[in-house]
């Protein structure tokens, strides 16, 4: 039996793609200014989350300016955060920008488990360096079981860049999680595991992969193109932004999770639906 005083709340922002000062992603998208709107509202949420999930690609080339110029972003966010690599990432380089991140290890995958009240939060590193396409490596899935082995009680929220699963979108499915039934066979194993969220894909997704409801997160700066039909090379539209909020409740066994999606941006509103006695 879980027992907690209240639902806890983590927010997932995902695939931010920072360039230096003044540059353009793909001479089109201004992601510091879309990161800056993303921790602005961030910080107005209430009830306020206990943690953000970064789940990658937080740099675009990657560069040491990125980074820096990164940092100088997050420097307003008044929440404490987390983050892994994506595919656009390069470990060393985030590891230096990150020194205080608890990584499982000095060198290598960036994997890190954060407990967060009656919460397991477990960052897997799916990066394969030099890559687009990810892979939990030998020593990761290896970690990963002794983790989710530390706990039979601890409910668990899986965190990491690339879906294990195909979304229909075969440019970007091609650079998925290659080894993904390895996971999955981890993954089964721990009955404790009730989300696995992921990125890379830059749109709000969901599945079950592994018995285990599954999700992409949205990006706050540009989507990529739903390009089911395969008609289209690798492209990107500017559709609204957005991240994720996960929302553990306890309850019986490992309580349970509810994802919204959060757009950003200035909204009308809220707008009660009918009109009180107040004058």
């Amino acid at each position: 039996m879980i027992v907690a005083s209240r639902p806890l709340f983590i927010a997932q922002i995902s695939d931010l793609h920072i360039k230096g000062p003044a540059a353009l992603m793909a001479g089109k998208v201004d992601t510091a200014a879309a990161l800056a709107r993303c921790v602005k509202e961030l910080n107005r949420l209430q009830p306020r989350p206990d943690i953000v999930v970064i789940s990658g690609d937080l740099a675009d080339t990657p560069a040491p300016e990125e980074y820096r110029h990164l940092l100088s972003l997050l420097a307003s966010l008044e929440i404490p955060f987390v983050a892994i690599p994506g595919n656009h990432d390069d470990r060393a380089m985030l590891r230096a920008a990150l020194p205080d991140q608890p990584y499982a290890s000095p060198g290598g995958a960036l994997n890190l488990m954060r407990e967060v009240g009656d919460l397991d939060i477990v960052l897997i590193d799916s990066s394969v360096p030099g890559a687009a396409h990810g892979e939990v490596d030998a020593g990761t899935l290896a970690w990963l079981e002794a983790a989710l082995a530390a706990s039979a009680d601890r409910p668990a929220l899986l965190f990491l860049h690339h879906p294990p699963f195909v979304t229909g979108i075969g440019l970007m499915d091609a650079h998925n999680l290659r080894n993904a039934d390895a996971f999955g066979e981890i993954v089964g194993r721990h009955r404790r595991v009730r989300l696995i969220a992921t990125g890379h894909i830059h749109r709000a997704t969901v599945t079950q992969f592994a018995g285990v409801t599954t999700t992409i997160c949205p990006a706050p700066n540009h989507a990529i193109a739903l390009d089911i039909a395969g008609t289209l090379p690798l492209s990107f539209r500017l559709e609204p932004a957005a991240f994720h909020l996960h929302a553990w409740f306890p309850g019986d066994g490992f309580g349970r999770v509810v994802t919204h999606a959060v757009p950003i941006g200035e909204f009308e509103g809220p707008h009660p639906f009918f009109p009180t006695n107040d004058r």
